[in-house]
């Protein structure tokens, strides 16, 4: 009678685990879901990616901005003024114009000129009817990036393919740090920068073990990595990857299932950094987001 007690105690034990597991397994599918509902709503965000429209790059002195093919920077034709203003570059301060009648605004008051960089905290945007832009620094060199909220390819966006969620993507990693250390990082412009990386991680994938060298802090780490998924199923420059910092034990956890595609997947207009040497896995991770695009 013991022995059959203990049999349906044990029965009854393993169907509440097997259950307790697959609930877990269906919250952290949950998780994983909702987390892509957020990377596509942050992509169609104002400030997101799909709306890029341009990159120009500055010479110094004067460059006229607007729809006419007599501006050194060409706006979109349908959305511009034919000629907005000047954006006057003079050693490394950035200044803008507006043509008389171009009607510019800042903080949606309209203005005559700005000082437009340097500036503090977040970058100082101009706006012409459907059109934004604002100033980036790459290097030595600066450019306007310019964004369209009617952008055709916005307007069409649908979504990402992804892989199913496997949370057998999501693995363990041992974080092992690397104090002083430097990633040399090259973008698609070839242009390339230093960054820290805080440490390695170290993981295993069908029992063969890899590592990965983030950028950031001990905190909050950041991937730029490839692998073997590139040449057809994922984006072919690679994909990005936030991780947790480790815990007090020197653990953490990659959630390849979050693997997500650079913003040059999207657009021509991103100066997207590329995976160091290191950083090239011999392993496919069939996990995140699939090939969207090619620019």
């Amino acid at each position: 009678m013991k022995k059959i007690l203990l049999a349906a105690s044990t029965l009854l034990s393993l169907g509440f685990l097997s259950s307790f597991v697959e609930t877990n397994d269906n919250n952290y599918e949950a998780e994983v879901k909702q987390w892509q509902q957020k990377r596509i709503e942050g992509l169609k965000r104002e400030d997101g990616w799909l709306n890029l429209a341009g990159l120009f790059w500055l010479k110094e002195g004067e460059n006229t901005i607007g729809g006419s093919d007599k501006n050194a920077i060409n706006f979109p034709k349908e959305h511009s003024a034919d000629f907005v203003g000047k954006v006057i570059l003079k050693e490394g301060k950035i200044s803008f114009v507006a043509a008389k009648g171009a009607k510019v605004t800042l903080d949606n008051q309209e203005v005559n000129n700005a000082e437009v960089f340097p500036y503090q905290g977040k970058p100082i945007v101009l706006a012409h009817q459907s059109l934004r832009w604002f100033i980036i620094q790459r290097g030595d060199k600066y450019a306007i990036r310019l964004r369209d909220l009617e952008s055709p390819f916005l307007k069409s966006f649908t979504g990402i393919p992804t892989f199913p969620i496997d949370a057998a993507w999501r693995v363990k990693a041992k974080f092992v740090p690397t104090e002083g250390r430097k990633l040399k990082i090259i973008d698609i412009t070839g242009r390339a920068y230093e960054q820290d990386s805080p440490g390695k991680l170290i993981f295993s994938v069908n029992g063969k073990e890899y590592t990965l060298e983030p950028t950031g802090t001990p905190k909050h780490l950041s991937l730029v990595f490839g692998d073997l998924s590139n040449k057809h199923e994922t984006y072919g420059a690679g994909r990005f990857l936030e991780v947790e910092g480790p815990d007090a034990e020197g653990y953490t956890y990659i959630d390849f299932n979050k693997s997500y595609n650079p913003p040059c997947a999207f657009t021509p207009f991103a100066t997207c950094p590329l995976p160091t040497k290191e950083n090239k896995l011999e392993v496919a991770i069939l996990a995140g987001e699939k090939r969207v695009g090619e620019h």
